[in-house]
């Protein structure tokens, strides 16, 4: 089941990086420099989404759930150890050093 959702978390992860690199930015001509919406932004600031938005808002939302999702199963698996400041620490022998018998 994790393998299954970690799986599916790596191949959302590498979609959303490919979406989001492929879209253009919203004012990426010259006019976009100066504060100029440009010439491509026919419906202004506000336009209609597109399909990589869509997709881009789709894969977010998937990605946030797969992360969601893995924190549940990974803190599953951890709870029975407890806390780390709740284990007790093995105790480590104290070695004395002896000396060796000096020949007279």
């Amino acid at each position: 089941m994790e393998g299954l959702l970690l799986f599916i978390h790596i191949v959302v992860c590498v979609l959303l990086i490919i979406v989001v690199l492929l879209q253009s930015g919203k004012s990426a001509d010259l006019a976009g420099a100066f504060g100029g919406y440009g010439s491509q932004s026919t419906f202004g600031p506000r336009g209609t989404a597109s399909f990589l938005s869509k997709m881009t808002t789709t894969l977010a939302i998937l990605f946030m759930l797969t992360s969601l999702f893995l924190w549940i199963t990974s803190s599953r698996k951890t709870q029975a150890g407890g806390s780390v400041l709740g284990k007790e620490q093995p105790k480590q022998e104290q070695r004395s050093e002896q000396k060796p018998p000096q020949a007279k």
